[in-house]
């Protein structure tokens, strides 16, 4: 019996379905979407994902899925139905593009009559080049404001507003009057603003359309290390192969060495070394043997082993690792740049202050002809290119400057978190360190020890065997023929040297330390230790970062053991053993006290972190789910440029700001001079473009941003 007050419980649990929205814009979309789905009935919940353009549905299980496609459409909102491991891509970037490039090209060409005719045509001259225009800018108009006529006309359809109806009111009306004006011999056509802010518009809204490309990769990036299916044995003793898909609990399943696994389970038979990176980050491989939990995604390295499967497909961790990604990045989905907040009240007044200016000066006598001209002259000098330039034109500048650096930025907005960032949060392994282990101690090995142990490990591709392999051959050391070379799984290797055994095995007693035993009959044997070397420039780092007013620690999912050393060498404090949901956790919890958190990892465990953190940095070595998770990758081994990336974003923001009141200040000395009839449409051309051209001017000086 239910508490008093409290809501009647639900005879069934609510299901969740995720739907593809490619038409979201707008933070008004957002909220007419999930208080649309919200309010109909047997829904419980609407979440929107903006970056991914996902909605979430909870809703009452006798709900199908074209009934909840029929509730979002009456909303005026187009979805396709997905799965976790799809991605919903819709060919946007690819659409935009061509339309940018058809749009760049036209205002080039257009241009250049505009300046034949700025110039002095006349007459017959004149009017051939306004012709040539109009061929030009009207399939231009209808090709590439496509993506803006569209989504202008389902928003009217269905009687809501969004930001592509000015815009296209705008475009529409600046290319009838141009072709009215040429169809009359008229002295001005204004083609040229026409398509030239059908250009600018484009640009920015195929950055955000790359922007959320990049973003949809993350999960299936992750999802593709699981196993495609597992050999599955039957109750007669017979096997058979199964998808991963069509794995169950209790099922038991044989892993080969060099596997993945398909699903979640316990060890049963056989002994083996997995590589756990997937969900620790730690690049020591970790034994685990009959009763050992072990996860979909991690690698079987040694020997074979069958075990029973406890969880699979969307119930394993890594699909649970996938489910927090997309949580965590709609904790940002709601945030919209600064110059879209802007646009989205600023554009409504710029068209509400052209259409009291056509009606004002009716009111005075001016014929509809004057007044219109004075209405387009308004409309055209108040375009928005400056406002709208003042943050993408940086954001590329910098981008650019950044990539020289060896700094890529996935999107314009991470560069505006970057800035604001407060506190950092490293993982260790291949972030702080190179995440590759290197023996420390051969010079302890004579040159014929060295020549020996190289003619043995040549055999292996165990990773300890591999770090060998390098560091000897690196010293031009020739190997020697070792004879009947044998590999037992979690063992090492053995074999003969003119009658000698050899042998590079697993050393019990290091303790914690990553170490093997090497050894030749009738000699001492030799115990390799083995280190993972910090980055280089990891040990200015916190002191980098402390002078941007940037405090450090680390968060680790290695052992204790392994990340004290580091720890030490770098002078942070240090959080260890920590599972995905435990970095997650602790993300939360900065953030829930105003911090805002960059994290900077490279593995899958660390995908969901990544997501969840304010801003996120990668290495380029990184796993392909933890770059898509990732704001920013830096090339090379070096870490220094995580803190000349900040200090590039904090001037790109002073630069933005300065653009902003470029624009604004602009606006406020042209608008009132068309509005009173001063301004002809292609002197406002002229000044809007001119205005356009100093934002871009004023951007340009951040090409030196990382110097």
């Amino acid at each position: 019996m239910n508490a008093p007050g409290s809501p009647p419980a639900r005879a069934t649990p609510l299901a969740e379905t995720l739907f593809s929205v490619p038409s979201l814009r707008c933070a008004g979309c957002i909220s007419r979407l999930e208080d649309g789905l919200a309010q109909a009935p047997g829904i419980a919940a609407a979440r929107v994902n903006f970056t991914a353009k996902r909605v979430t549905v909870a809703h009452d299980p006798d709900i199908t899925v074209p009934e909840l496609i029929g509730v979002i459409g009456q909303l005026g909102f187009e979805a396709q139905p997905l799965g976790i491991a799809q991605t919903s891509r819709d060919g946007e970037s690819g659409t935009l593009l061509k339309a940018m490039a058809v749009a760049g090209f036209a205002s080039m060409n257009i241009m250049l009559l505009s300046v034949s005719v700025w110039s002095g045509a006349e007459g017959a001259t004149r009017d051939l080049f306004h012709w040539l225009s109009a061929l030009i800018a009207l399939p231009t108009v209808a090709y590439a404001g496509r993506p803006f006529f569209k989504s202008a006309w389902a928003a009217l359809r269905h009687g809501r507003t969004n930001m592509d109806v000015p815009i296209s009111i705008g475009v529409v009306l600046v290319s009838a009057l141009s072709l009215f004006e040429t169809i009359v011999s008229g002295p001005h056509a204004y083609f040229d603003g026409a398509v030239m802010l059908l250009f600018f518009l484009l640009v920015g809204r195929w950055l955000d359309s790359v922007m959320r490309d990049r973003a949809r990769d993350g999960v299936t990036a992750l999802l593709k290390h699981t196993a495609p299916g597992a050999l599955v044995l039957k109750k007669d003793g017979g096997t058979e192969w199964r998808e991963a898909q069509a794995l169950a609990p209790n099922m038991r399943m044989i892993v080969a060495a060099g596997e993945r696994l398909a699903a979640d389970g316990v060890i049963e038979k056989g002994e083996s070394s997995f590589d756990r990176a997937l969900m620790t980050g730690e690049s020591a491989p970790q034994r685990a043997g009959p009763g050992d939990n072990v996860l979909a995604g991690t690698l079987n390295i040694d020997a074979p082993v069958t075990v029973r499967v406890t969880a699979a497909g969307p119930d394993t961790a890594i699909a649970d690792i996938a489910r927090m990604m997309e949580n965590a990045g709609q904790s940002r989905s709601r945030y919209v740049r600064l110059a879209d907040r802007a646009a989205r009240l600023y554009a409504p007044a710029v068209h509400t202050l052209a259409a009291l200016s056509f009606a004002g000066w009716m009111l005075a006598g001016a014929g509809w002809h004057e007044a219109l001209l004075i209405a387009v002259a308004v409309l055209i000098i108040t375009c928005p290119c400056a406002l709208g330039l003042a943050v993408p034109a940086a954001q590329i500048v910098v981008a650019g400057s950044l990539m020289r650096a060896g700094v890529l930025i996935k999107d314009g907005s991470a560069l505006e978190r970057l800035a604001e960032a407060d506190r950092a949060l490293f993982d260790k392994t291949g972030t702080l360190t190179l995440g590759r282990p290197d023996p420390e101690n051969l010079a302890e090995l004579t040159w014929q020890q060295k020549s020996v142990l190289l003619g043995l490990v040549r055999a292996s591709r165990h990773p300890l065997s591999q770090a060998l392999r390098r560091a000897i051959e690196d010293e031009g050391i020739v190997a020697a023929e070792v004879d009947d070379i044998a590999e037992t799984p979690g063992m090492g290797l053995s074999g003969w040297l003119f009658g000698k055994a050899v042998a590079l095995g697993r050393a019990d007693d290091a303790g914690d330390a990553m170490a093997c035993r090497f050894g030749i009959e009738g000699e001492g044997a030799v115990t390799i230790r083995f280190r993972d070397r910090l980055r280089p420039g990891a040990t200015q780092l916190p002191d980098a970062l402390a002078s941007l007013g940037i405090s450090t620690s680390i968060l680790s999912g290695d052992r204790a053991a392994a990340v004290a050393p580091v720890a030490r060498a770098l002078g942070l404090t240090a959080q260890t053993g920590m599972l995905p949901e435990d970095k997650l956790a602790a993300i939360a919890r900065l953030s829930a006290t105003g911090a805002r958190v960059l994290m900077v990892g490279d593995g899958l465990n660390d995908g969901p972190a990544l997501a969840a953190g304010h801003v996120s940095m990668a290495p380029a070595s990184a796993s392909g789910a933890g770059q898509n998770a990732a704001d920013a990758v830096w090339l090379g081994d070096s870490i220094a440029p995580v803190p000349v990336a900040i200090r590039a974003a904090r001037r790109t923001m002073r630069v933005v700001r300065q653009n902003f009141a470029i624009a604004i200040a602009y606006n406020v000395v042209a608008v009132p001079l068309a509005f009173m009839g001063y301004v002809t449409p292609l002197l406002a051309a002229l000044a809007m473009s001119g205005s356009s051209l100093i934002v871009v001017a004023n951007a340009l000086r951040l090409r030196t941003a990382t110097r």
